[in-house]
């Protein structure tokens, strides 16, 4: 009578852990403590199928480094410091093609960077021609800042023909 009271504590013990762990998550970084959540369940559901403290332990252990090891690259990614390149700041440092004559008179002008086209203007204030190699500079709501460059050798050579 007594060791299926124990065996209850225990079941429903890794389940307050678990919730234990998901609630401290969220005032942490780096979804470790979720991941113990997660092997906490694990453990749990072991217990509920009658697996011996052993199991459990090994289950928790287990699925705890599991879980660790699937969340990392995911946690890196959205935990990283600085900017995330998201939207046209994506493009920054890029090359492009002039599409249509960028013209800082007349506010027009398109280019192609990657496979999208841009609206864009001159940084430096002197007009673009079609098929000029630019360089994005900057980004102003929905037109890229670009600038006139000469072809370069290495990997931008590969940037342009891309862009191209």
């Amino acid at each position: 009578m007594l060791g299926a009271n124990v065996d209850e504590l225990v079941r429903w013990g890794w389940i307050v852990l678990a919730v234990f762990f998901f609630l401290t998550e969220i005032f942490t970084a780096g979804f470790v403590l979720l991941c113990f959540g997660i092997g906490a369940l694990g453990a749990a559901l072991m217990a509920f199928l009658g697996a011996g403290m052993a199991w459990q332990i090994v289950v928790f252990i287990v699925v705890t480094i599991a879980a660790v090891v699937l969340a990392r690259p995911f946690a890196d990614r959205i935990s990283r410091p600085g900017i995330q390149p998201i939207a046209g700041n994506r493009l920054i440092g890029k090359w492009g093609v002039v599409l249509q004559t960028v013209d800082p008179i007349e506010g027009k002008g398109m280019v192609r960077v990657e496979s999208e086209r841009w609206r864009a203007e001159s940084m430096d204030n002197v007009p673009l021609e079609v098929g000029e190699v630019v360089k994005v500079i900057s980004v102003d709501g929905v037109r890229l800042r670009v600038q006139a460059t000469e072809k370069e050798s290495g990997d931008s050579d590969g940037q342009v023909e891309s862009a191209a």
